[in-house]
């Protein structure tokens, strides 16, 4: 048990690690391809910080353990709201002047809708997962076109989050060594999760939802904690909404198309409402002040408290 313990912490110091250098690598290569920071700084705000949950998913499907992943992928959702916006909010008051957030909130909202009405057969099937797909390059789309109208600010703000040299060899490097520490970190997260899961009274679905989905949120935790005492809310609120996009339809759709994907009849009434519930907390938030205070990010952080316990005692039943 503690050897795995060790190995799993492992595992998540590697995802940080290789999630940071994606990030970099990524954005010096897209900017010598001939992307703009403004586009550029959009998708790895929005999309590309979710690479590490995206790794241990990958993983845990090659391996056969979909229960794993299809609980990490909805469980990170949950994390992303409660932990990474609330823990964030709580330290500084989050700002928010980025437009576009509140319709792919909109999109969030109705893609984990469609997903629970999909998954009522208790299966999502290959035609499910390719609607789920189309859908996120649909939001990709949407994303770049729409955030041509955004002010001047929030691109700088956005741009300044890309900037890193654009020395190719220096980023090829970056990227080569994110491949690495991600694809070890990942094996060592599959591997070991199961065996703390089991440790603590666990199946693989509640190994996904918990220890899984909250491990990889820390460093985004983090960074996002780090992101509001600069003032950058867009940054942190646009991470939490194009995370938690990717899971719903780029995560939970690849796995289907890959290959049917089951989804246990207590996971469609109890874990997908409840990311449903987190979802539509952000909902006042994104569309009275723009402003997520510091008794929204305590709220939001007793929310996800009484999530798990939920969760723990469900494990008794």
């Amino acid at each position: 048990m503690l050897t795995a313990v060790g190995m799993f912490l492992l595992g998540l110091v590697l995802l940080a690690l290789g999630g940071d250098s994606i990030v970099k690598g990524a954005s010096g290569l897209a900017q010598r391809l001939g992307l703009t920071p403004f586009t550029t700084g959009l998708l790895l705000v929005a999309f590309a910080t979710s690479l590490p949950e995206l790794a241990v998913n990958g993983q845990a499907i090659v391996r056969g353990q979909q229960s794993l992943a299809l609980g990490n992928a909805v469980g990170s959702n949950v994390v992303n709201v409660g932990l990474t916006l609330g823990a964030a909010a709580f330290a500084a008051p989050l700002l928010v002047h980025w437009r576009a957030l509140s319709p792919l909130l909109l999109v969030l909202l109705l893609g984990t809708l469609a997903v629970m009405g999909l998954g009522l057969d208790g299966v999502l099937s290959r035609g499910d997962g390719l609607v789920l797909l189309v859908a996120f390059v649909a939001v990709v789309a949407f994303a770049l076109v729409r955030g041509r109208n955004e002010t001047p600010d929030l691109q700088a703000e956005i741009e300044a989050f890309a900037r890193t040299r654009s020395d190719l060899a220096l980023n090829i490097v970056r990227f080569v060594l994110a491949v690495v520490l991600l694809y070890y970190g990942s094996r060592l997260v599959v591997a070991h999760a199961p065996v703390l899961g089991a440790g603590l009274g666990m199946g693989p679905l509640l190994t996904g939802l918990l220890p899984v989905a909250i491990g990889t949120a820390l460093p985004e935790m983090a960074a996002a904690i780090t992101a509001a005492r600069r003032g950058q809310g867009d940054l942190v609120a646009g991470h939490v909404i194009g995370s938690s996009l990717c899971n719903v339809l780029l995560v939970l759709g690849g796995m289907a198309v890959f290959n049917p994907l089951p989804l246990p009849a207590s996971f469609v009434r109890f874990e997908l409402p409840s990311a449903l519930v987190f979802a539509l907390m952000m909902v006042p938030m994104l569309r009275g002040d723009l402003r997520v205070s510091r008794r929204e990010g305590g709220t939001l952080m007793v929310a996800l408290l009484g999530w798990v316990a939920f969760e723990l005692v469900m494990i008794q039943h």
